[in-house]
């Protein structure tokens, strides 16, 4: 049964470039590239993923594959297990299948849920494997206690995306756990990094989120381009407000100066920052806003012409 197509967005430094750039995994062709110059930097990727059989059992096995999970190296065993499986209700045959170990029983579970958390978000590989590494760490040291283990797997989940430079922010991911509210997963955050060895997250910094914000809004490649360059320069405008505000307030600053503009309310569902902020950051950008705005993309009438209302 053929595969559906299946593009990964990710972080990576490119050799043509010399410089960290957004690489593209294509499932379909196989080929890892650079997006910024179109460089293939590996050919022939090899799928890891579990094979899907195209055929009916006649048990009506619900369980679509065949050759089970690929190995996993964060396992005791590997995951190298065999389990029987048991369709005619037989209460005995359940009592052989104790192949899986406890501590791999409970990792495994952990990483169900980080995987359909991510899978909500849409979070790539990378991203996804990191947290599982952070979470076995936690599993190894009996740190998680006192919390639910959907709050740390959230957590866990949120750590790797600021170190892959792919942030997401706690409203994002606690919209993607059910129950879970950001207060527990920002307390189960501030535990991890007192008891594992994680990455200096330091400060959401925008330009990891331009690309995201622009995409959620549908935005064309050289309006997107202008809002990168507006974030690169307003590094050095002395504007004390969150960075997600002041690149809510950029983009909806070049939007305007295009053709297709999008209405306040879009670019606050997108950035998740409410439009009266988005207003405050846009008032206390506006004696920049020509500075900041690339001249290639509006002319200097026109962006003095901007308001917001």
């Amino acid at each position: 049964m053929a595969r559906n197509r299946e593009i990964d967005d990710y972080r990576g430094y490119c050799k043509d470039c010399k410089a960290n750039s957004s690489i593209v995994l294509d499932h379909c062709t196989g080929d890892t590239i650079c997006s910024d110059c179109g460089l293939v930097l590996e050919s022939y990727y090899i799928d890891e993923v579990m094979e899907w059989r195209s055929f009916n059992d006649d048990n009506n096995d619900k369980d679509p594959n065949r050759v089970g999970y690929n190995l996993n190296p964060l396992l005791s065993q590997g995951n190298l297990t065999t389990l029987i499986s048991n369709n005619k209700g037989d209460h005995a045959i359940p009592r052989w299948q104790t192949g899986v170990s406890t501590s791999d029983r409970v990792l495994l579970q952990g990483f169900d849920i980080i995987e359909s958390i991510a899978n909500s978000l849409g979070l790539v590989q990378p991203i996804k494997d990191r947290a599982k590494e952070i979470f076995k760490k936690i599993e190894e040291q009996k740190t998680r206690s006192t919390r639910r283990r959907d709050s740390i797997c959230a957590a866990c989940l949120f750590i790797s995306s600021r170190e892959n430079k792919l942030p997401r922010t706690l409203n994002e991911i606690s919209s993607a756990v059910h129950g879970v509210t950001k207060k527990e997963i920002n307390k189960a955050v501030q535990s991890i990094k007192r008891h594992v060895e994680v990455e200096d997250m330091g400060t959401i910094n925008a330009s990891e989120l331009v690309r995201r914000f622009c995409s959620n809004l549908g935005m064309k490649n050289h309006a997107v381009k202008a809002v990168h360059e507006a974030v690169e320069k307003i590094q050095d405008v002395d504007i004390r407000r969150n960075p997600k505000s002041m690149l809510a307030a950029i983009i909806y600053t070049i939007t305007q100066l295009s053709d297709e503009k999008k209405p306040l309310r879009d670019i606050s569902v997108a950035a998740d920052v409410a439009e009266g902020t988005i207003k405050k950051s846009f008032k206390d950008m506006s004696p920049h806003v020509s500075r900041l705005v690339p001249k290639w993309y509006a002319r200097e009438e026109d962006i003095r012409k901007i308001c917001i209302s």
